[in-house]
């Protein structure tokens, strides 16, 4: 709630049971007259909640609207979920990519709502941060990044280069794929560069979003480095 109210999310309501009275204090900054504060009991917060232990306070919000000219930035880096089904993983993908200063992210059709109450808890907030662009089939995404003449990376796990040999300081995008499947192979293949992480021997593979934020920190790490090199007097 804290981060929704600090990210200038369009709140309209505040649902609050007895046992979340006690919150509204640390929300107060921010309880303007224009926020509706609504009261139940417990039993009804319950009915509402998607958890199975409520704090007993939620709020009503609208969801941010974005254009994809604004997941670009100065320095686009941008991050494309393609298929990740887990809610969770679509989450902690956000966060790194918030985290390792990526630009902005799209989720492809098939990829869990990054909305959906595991996904938005899994984020920590970064969802409602990070420009995001929920968008529709691969082609028309592939599309837009092309338009926008960013090099596309595909993270994939039985062929590519290691992620310290590819520049990542360029106009780019980076594709995770499905948990199990990986990428489709149309979209691999309409990748400029496939990046693969390499593994210690008898590890199949990595989790989703513990791959995407690999990918992201070396990104970061080659960006920040090319920062260091261009001021004077410092090393990188």
């Amino acid at each position: 709630m804290e981060e929704a109210f600090r990210s200038g999310l369009a709140i309209e309501a505040v649902l609050v049971s007895d046992e979340g009275e006690r919150h509204l204090t640390r929300l107060k900054p921010w309880l303007t007259r224009e926020v509706r504060i609504l009261r139940c009991s417990a039993r009804m917060f319950q009915g509402v909640a998607s958890t199975d232990s409520p704090q007993g306070i939620a709020a009503l919000a609208h969801m941010p609207e974005r254009e994809f000219e604004e997941l670009l930035g100065a320095r686009p880096l941008v991050l494309v979920l393609v298929g990740v089904q887990d809610p969770g993983n679509v989450g902690t993908l956000l966060r790194s990519a918030e985290a390792f200063g990526a630009t902005g992210a799209v989720t492809c059709r098939g990829t869990a709502h990054p909305f959906s109450p595991k996904a938005l808890r899994a984020s920590a907030g970064s969802a409602l941060r990070l420009p995001l662009l929920a968008a529709g089939d691969d082609a028309s995404v592939l599309a837009r990044l092309r338009e926008a003449k960013l090099r596309i990376f595909a993270a994939t796990i039985d062929a590519g280069e290691s992620p310290g040999e590819l520049d990542f300081c360029v106009p780019c995008a980076l594709l995770v794929g499905n948990e199990s499947s990986g990428l489709p192979a149309a979209m691999a293949r309409a990748a400029d560069q496939r990046v693969r992480i390499t593994l210690a021997e008898g590890v199949e593979s990595l989790n989703a979003g513990v791959a995407g934020a690999v990918l992201l920190y070396e990104a970061s790490r080659q960006r920040n480095a090319k920062h260091r090199a261009g001021r004077p007097g410092e090393s990188p």
